[in-house]
């Protein structure tokens, strides 16, 4: 199997080089506490959905993920750097991208929130179903925890409660929000529950590893082609399983993707004789697309639905 490694020596240059711009920075003074608007980051699109939910028109929220750019091993540039370091507030989820998690560690460990931190977490040891594992033991963690729209919500609230602290004059704005936004996130999870409840098959076969807390939530059973990170490619015998897997369980679909490559997944459905549909792993906008977290995991739902042939 490849595997795709991140490259730390071009996250540790950026973040030396980012040490110059800080120091420049310094030297203009200080960034504004209490006075001016509250600056936060979203390490990747649904982070930054959340973010600007909760604070509304009362801060400034971006992302240091482009859209269309696969979220999981982007690489930094002195400027986001130091735009982490200078943040009021970085809310991530540790494990996902590598020179994130390295420049919070540095700059804005004081300053940010884990999403990873505030939830139940599953096991990424298993490459066929993501949804076996829990927060117990050791190992790497699956980091897709925004897939479940409960445990979204819970990011949610904390996001609320840390701004009213970081900005107190608009403290009942960002919980008020933050309630909204929890409210949203349970109904879209009676959606799911709801329309998943009565399925002729239970088992979703995906790009990559991205959907287990959704299939731990729905009571499902993800069987992925590639690993977590989607730069991992299968070898030809993890092809060959999964192509007998799919004929044995009698499986309609094989869940292709929008930011990856659909051509191994294309490749397995061919193999199998069944048809593909896109699954989108919400872990960011492609550039120019519509619509938001609601709406996509809404489309998600739907598409669910026609391949597990529920009721």
């Amino acid at each position: 199997m490849l595997t795709h490694r991140p490259r730390p020596w071009r996250a540790t240059a950026a973040v030396c080089a980012a040490a110059t711009l800080l120091g420049a920075a310094a030297c203009g003074g200080d960034r504004a506490k209490g006075g001016g608007e509250v600056s936060i980051i979203g390490s990747f699109y649904p982070m930054a959905w959340v973010a600007r939910r909760v604070a509304g028109s009362a801060a400034s929220v971006t992302t240091l993920t482009k859209p269309g750019a696969e979220p999981h091993d982007i690489e930094l540039t002195p400027r986001q750097v130091v735009a982490v370091a200078q943040a009021d507030l970085v809310v991530y989820v540790k494990g996902l991208q590598p020179a994130v998690d390295q420049a919070v560690d540095r700059h804005a460990a004081d300053r940010s929130i884990d999403a990873a931190s505030l939830v139940p977490t599953l096991s990424a040891a298993s490459t066929g179903s993501a949804a076996t594992g829990s927060s117990a033991g050791g190992g790497p963690r699956d980091p897709h925890l925004w897939l479940d729209p409960d445990r979204l919500a819970t990011v949610a609230t904390a996001v609320g409660a840390r701004l009213a602290k970081v900005d107190q004059a608009h403290a009942a704005t960002y919980e008020a929000n933050a309630r909204a936004l929890g409210a949203d996130l349970h109904a879209l999870d009676g959606e799911f529950a709801a329309g998943l409840r009565d399925c002729g098959y239970r088992t979703i076969v995906t790009s990559h590893a991205a959907f287990g807390y959704l299939a731990e939530r729905y009571r499902l059973t993800q069987v992925s082609v590639a690993g977590i990170d989607p730069q991992n490619e299968p070898s030809p015998q993890r092809l060959a399983a999964l192509t007998g897997e799919i004929r044995r369980t009698g499986v309609t679909t094989v869940f292709t993707e929008t930011l990856v490559s659909p051509k191994v997944a294309q490749t397995l459905a061919r193999e199998a004789g069944v048809r593909t549909a896109t699954l989108d792993p919400v872990e960011g906008l492609p550039a120019g697309a519509k619509g938001n977290y609601l709406s996509i995991m809404r489309r998600n739902l739907q598409t669910l639905r026609t391949a597990l042939e529920c009721r």
